[in-house]
């Protein structure tokens, strides 16, 4: 199923949308994603990734598709090696 050592990255604009959401707080989004602030304060600071449920309850409370506020990019390897190789 490809390649294993592909890694990836989750991004979020969960701060964002809570500030263009009359400024919800941390606590009211934990509360209409059924999640705790300390939840909702780890995702911010991309410390925790969420679950696909949490994922779409948080979606749901600021009423935008899922992939307004978490995105999902590839990592790069490091561009090191690919600096030497046409030396």
């Amino acid at each position: 199923m490809g390649d294993k050592s592909g890694k990836i990255v989750i991004t979020n604009n969960i701060r964002r949308l809570r500030f263009f959401a009359d400024e919800m707080t941390q606590v009211e989004l934990a509360d209409k994603a059924g999640a705790s602030r300390q939840t909702i304060m780890a995702l911010e600071a991309g410390k925790y990734y969420p679950s696909l449920e949490l994922a779409f309850k948080i979606s749901i409370a600021f009423g935008v598709p899922i992939g307004e506020v978490f995105e999902c990019k590839a990592k790069e390897e490091s561009n090191e090696k690919s600096k030497f190789k046409g030396s």
